[in-house]
């Protein structure tokens, strides 16, 4: 084992890179906290500045899947589709099977420069999530609590406010509403042969409410709809904690583009498409599965060295006396600070695992449960 492979099993450094991006993003927020004085004076700049500032925060991130674990991504699409990335404001849908599936999705984001103005129909829960939903927050993500008699003005609203978005957007759904598991799964089934819709086997049934109120709201704003379906190879489902520890995956992401005027303006017939779109991904899931590829052309975006830099960059900024600091409390000699610091080492341990923790399956919302509650 080498150096390099050594320390990326070490919980000192995982501690260490915890440190920067908790720090860093405390700080971020404190600038973007700063900012909202611009809204009423110039609310095109306090976008630019936030779309940058998210940048410094997520990238770090980013770095993690492209320069420590170095995972590579692989699209499957045409070079036409290719040509468009980054030039457009578009709406994703992905497939929520993965842990990390955001992750891949912010490396494509990065690599075609709209990292930090990507923007997610997200969970109201989240907002309240330091670092990530304070961040959310300033980039005017819309949040809801998945109770559509509450959500949809809110939902509405804040869709329409991001018709005069300065930069290139990508809006991603996840239309399924929470990560797949067996039971939400065999649920989601039950729902779907309740409702005469044919079964889905690597998905869940779609929530088209969320999808027809972002397309009608976003119609002469968005160009078009990415579908991405999202796999690993070997069949590796694959963590954050992994991605910590330095492991490599191979993500491969099918994507196919289909302009916002295919799909119809009718809510019912809508819903009716995203549907049929969801058969669609589970037989290319099958394929993956029986062939270990997507259909189309692969194309490897090449990584940047921002995200790389950036973190960097804190790093030297924040490290640096926080090592003085250590120095300075073992050289005192002094019991109480020392413990006073193991203290605070074990609490920022604690604080670092639980925001990883919001990325992991098993501590997914419950969103979807509630019929199974029911039946038991």
């Amino acid at each position: 084992m080498g150096l390099l492979a050594y320390l990326k099993t070490q919980f000192i450094v995982h501690l260490l890179i915890g440190f920067v991006f908790v720090v860093s993003g405390l700080v971020i927020n404190s600038v973007q906290l700063c900012t909202l004085v611009l809204w009423p004076l110039n609310k095109q700049l306090y976008r630019r500045l936030n779309c940058r500032l998210a940048y410094s925060l997520w990238s770090q991130l980013v770095m993690l899947l492209e320069w420590w674990s170095c995972t590579e991504c692989t699209l499957f699409t045409d070079q036409a589709t290719v040509d468009r990335f980054g030039k457009e404001h578009v709406v994703i849908i992905l497939n929520h099977n993965f842990e990390i599936d955001f992750l891949c999705g912010w490396t494509m984001c990065e690599r075609f420069g709209v990292l930090g103005s990507s923007k997610v129909l997200a969970k109201r829960e989240l907002l309240y999530v330091p670092l990530i939903g304070w961040t959310w927050y300033f980039l005017e993500i819309v949040f809801c609590k998945r109770k559509w008699e509450e959500d949809r003005d809110t939902v509405i609203e804040g869709l329409k406010r991001l018709s005069d978005y300065p930069e290139s957007m990508w809006f991603l759904l996840y239309c399924e509403g929470t990560r797949f598991t067996e039971k939400k799964h065999r649920v989601s089934m039950e729902v779907a042969a309740s409702k005469g819709l044919p079964a889905l086997k690597y998905h869940l049934l779609p929530r088209t409410k969320g999808f027809t109120t972002a397309v009608k709201c976003l119609r002469g704003t968005v160009a078009a709809v990415y579908d991405v379906t999202l796999n690993f190879r070997g069949n590796k489902n694959p963590s954050l904690l992994g991605i910590l520890y330095g492991k490599k995956y191979e993500a491969d992401m099918c994507v196919r583009r289909f302009p916002l005027e295919e799909i119809p303006l009718d809510e019912k017939e809508a819903a009716q498409w995203l549907h049929k779109l969801y058969q669609e991904k589970d037989a290319l899931q099958e394929m993956y599965n029986q062939k270990g590829v997507f259909p189309g052309e692969q194309f490897k975006p090449a990584r940047r060295p921002w995200t790389l830099l950036n973190f960097l960059a804190w790093a030297t900024i924040l490290l640096s006396p926080l090592f003085s600091f250590v120095l300075g409390v073992f050289a005192s000699g002094s019991p109480l600070l020392i413990l006073m610091f193991l203290g605070f080492v074990g609490a920022a341990s604690f604080g670092v695992r639980r925001l990883i923790g919001v990325t992991e399956i098993e501590k997914g919302s419950s969103y979807g449960n509630q019929e199974f509650k029911k039946k038991e």
